[in-house]
């Protein structure tokens, strides 16, 4: 790309600010523009000499940038997604897409109505772990998947409950946590069909769970646990052992086990385990670990949202395929809700290779 992109930035909050250090390190791109009501907002496009805007119509009466990050509360990310589009600008859009599929549908049907490029911001899709599994799954070293493990196991400290939300339904670690990791099984395992989920929030007495036990089964008839609790000191989760996000101390564990006909997967590791030949469990496994460079996942995602402004690359998680992760999230929280198993709603969506 011979000239930089001109980004707005849309939200400023924590992740908004995260995208902020991106922009300012990114060869292929500027921040434009601040688009965000707070004062603190105001205060720091004034400090960097950028155009700031209380609103994404206003900004966009103002000017057209290349792009856009859609960094708002998750309610606003469908309406500001939208105007974007319909000024014919590119958005990301942080996840979840939205905060309902009701809600998701309204943007996967503006993206198609407008034809402008949405990506949507999982941006661990990005990280060289989680494409490397996902290679090997496609190439069919696995052979045919059989059963996936996926783990959530962390401590969130005492203060972090101070926030109200936090204690009430809908703060917990499967809709604030597991989306993540669903979206990770999604991207590397195929489609999940249906899942089956019980909660408890036996722990620590809140309103909202604390822990949740999960059955999925994938389109392809491999069945998958995930195990999810916010309430114990363990390093098994993608967190602390996968070292994507240096605020949180890495740990030598695993978080995703992946088990097929012809050899089984450790994530992120990327311990892959098959027989060298006659297949039996009295036969010796052969071990091999996969090496990946590192890449930094948001600033792989910002490069890649660059690519696809550019019409080099397409989304590698656009709108249908977010709201798709969006439908098994709340399948979970149904399931959890019945104690039966829940269908997950839509029609899969095709992904990017």
């Amino acid at each position: 790309m011979s000239a930089r992109l001109t980004i707005a930035l849309i939200g400023a909050g924590l992740i908004g600010r995260a995208h902020l250090e991106r922009l300012d390190a990114s060869p292929d791109c500027v921040c434009a523009a601040i688009c965000d009501p707070s004062e603190a907002a105001k205060a720091l496009a004034a400090e960097r000499g950028l155009p700031w805007f209380p609103s994404p119509r206003e900004m966009l009466a103002a000017m057209r940038p290349d792009g856009a990050i859609v960094a708002t509360p998750n309610a606003l990310h469908v309406p500001n997604a939208i105007d974007c589009l319909e000024a014919g600008v590119p958005v990301l859009v942080e996840k979840p897409l939205a905060e309902s599929v009701a809600a998701a549908q309204t943007l996967v049907a503006a993206q198609a109505r407008t034809g402008v490029a949405v990506l949507a911001g999982h941006h661990r899709r990005h990280n060289p772990i989680v494409k490397a599994a996902r290679k090997l799954v496609r190439e069919g070293r696995l052979g045919r998947i059989v059963a996936v493990n996926s783990l959530f196991l962390i401590a969130k400290p005492d203060d972090y409950f101070d926030v109200a939300w936090r204690r009430e339904t809908g703060g917990g670690p499967v809709l604030i946590n597991l989306i993540h990791d669903i979206d990770n099984l999604r991207f590397i395992c195929g489609e999940i069909e249906s899942v089956q989920a019980m909660t408890s929030n036996a722990t620590r007495g809140f309103a909202v769970e604390d822990t949740a036990a999960l059955i999925f089964r994938f389109s392809g008839g491999a069945l998958g646990t995930a195990t999810v609790s916010d309430a114990t000191p363990a390093p098994w989760s993608w967190e602390l052992s996968s070292g994507e996000n240096k605020v949180y101390p890495q740990r030598d564990g695993h978080c995703y086990l992946i088990a097929g006909s012809e050899g089984s997967l450790a994530l992120p590791k990327l311990e892959f385990w098959s027989y060298g030949g006659k297949p039996g469990w009295w036969e010796p496994l052969r071990q091999e670990t996969l090496t990946v460079d590192s890449v930094e996942p948001l600033a792989e995602q910002l490069r890649h949202f660059c690519a696809v402004i550019a019409g080099a690359e397409q989304p590698i998680t656009n709108a249908a395929d977010a709201a798709r992760t969006l439908a098994v999230v709340e399948a979970v929280a149904e399931a959890g809700r019945t104690g039966g198993p829940v269908a997950v709603a839509g029609e899969p969506e095709a992904q990017a290779a």
